[in-house]
């Protein structure tokens, strides 16, 4: 596997999928720093937050990499009495991909993927690659259609 192949991109490549790597110089800790390591807006980037509710159901919710998730949003469309973050040391367990290299591809099949419609506003958007030195171009309605998600209102007015 070369350095920029990773689970995310063999699958991609095995479904046909065209895609972009997007290099950065160096590991980032904000949306706001990897957006402009990546020379693109943060709004092209998705933001994946793993929830879950009372039950121990997960969800991922997915906006725009300048948006916030209302989980009051979340709860009303799932009938959830309360959602929360999943704890950063729990992310990787859980999901395969540690923090800030989540993406709503090759998850278990038990999270629920729900993504806020004004993604769909974006001809391309940008998902993590599940390296924290490489982000993936690709049509939103190619993620879309690999993903299944749920689409919805989830972002904070």
């Amino acid at each position: 596997m070369n350095n920029q192949s990773t689970a995310i991109t063999q699958y991609l490549d095995k479904q046909g999928i065209e895609y972009k790597i997007l290099t950065q110089s160096k590991q980032t800790t904000s949306i706001k720093e990897t957006a402009q390591q990546r020379g693109i807006c943060p709004s092209r980037m998705v933001k994946s937050i793993l929830l879950k509710d009372m039950d121990n159901n997960y969800l991922l919710a997915c906006v725009p990499g300048d948006k916030v998730v209302d989980p009051k949003k979340v709860r009303a469309k799932l009938s959830c009495r309360r959602v929360t973050c999943v704890a950063a040391a729990q992310v990787y367990q859980i999901t395969g991909f540690e923090v800030g290299t989540v993406t709503p591809l090759l998850l278990p099949d038990n999270i629920t993927i729900l993504f806020d419609v004004t993604l769909s506003l974006q001809n391309k958007i940008t998902i993590s690659s599940g390296s924290k030195l490489f982000g993936i171009e690709l049509y939103y309605l190619s993620l879309q259609s690999l993903c299944s998600p749920i689409l919805t209102d989830i972002c904070r007015d």
